[in-house]
């Protein structure tokens, strides 16, 4: 009996939402076909807001992470982008047996950074060495990691404790990172 009563509501809901005209009858409710070209969405009535569209250049983030939008940046030698993924951006140039890293001073007072070895490795990777590195009063902070293996891939990893936590509590492990770099 209750399987039945279930039936008929369900067979029931469509006329219940549709009124009672036909398909191809057009309903009181009909007006002016809307343009594909562009779409409106009614926030209230009368006043017409064109609907929600992705900005130019910016996608979805598979990592999860939030985007935020940085105040104006102070006068610096480099123009670091202001707008952008909490991925903080860096500029890495190889030395001797080392890798000079450089990013914008705006995620807080300390960082740590790390040169992490793209060989493979058989059984346990191992962990990276990380760097503490205070920024100082300029606008870019720099820090340059030694005793590297010349020729070797490696991907620099830049870690800001200060910068915020996603909505569950969790930090990712870094905050920025290069593409595949090698000490000369």
């Amino acid at each position: 009996m209750r399987f039945r009563t279930i039936v008929l509501a369900l067979a029931a809901l469509p006329m219940a939402l549709g009124g009672c005209a036909g398909p191809g009858t057009p309903s009181a409710s009909a007006s002016a076909p809307a343009s594909p070209a562009a779409p409106w969405l009614i926030v209230a009535t009368g006043s017409a807001t064109p609907s929600p569209a992705p900005s130019i250049g910016r996608s979805a983030t598979p990592s999860g992470l939030p985007w935020i939008s940085l105040a104006p940046a102070p006068a610096c030698a480099i123009a670091w982008p202001t707008h952008q993924q909490v991925l903080i951006p860096m500029i890495v140039r190889p030395g001797k047996g080392s890798l000079t890293v450089q990013w914008p001073a705006w995620y807080g007072p300390n960082y740590r950074v790390a040169a992490v070895d793209q060989r493979l490795f058989s059984g346990t990777q191992p962990p990276p060495t990380w760097v503490n590195v205070t920024a100082g009063t300029g606008c870019t902070v720099t820090a340059t990691l030694t005793g590297l293996i010349s020729r070797n891939p490696y991907i620099v990893w830049l870690d800001a404790p200060n910068t915020p936590h996603n909505l569950d509590g969790s930090r990712s492990l870094y905050s920025g990172k290069s593409g595949v770099v090698q000490p000369l």
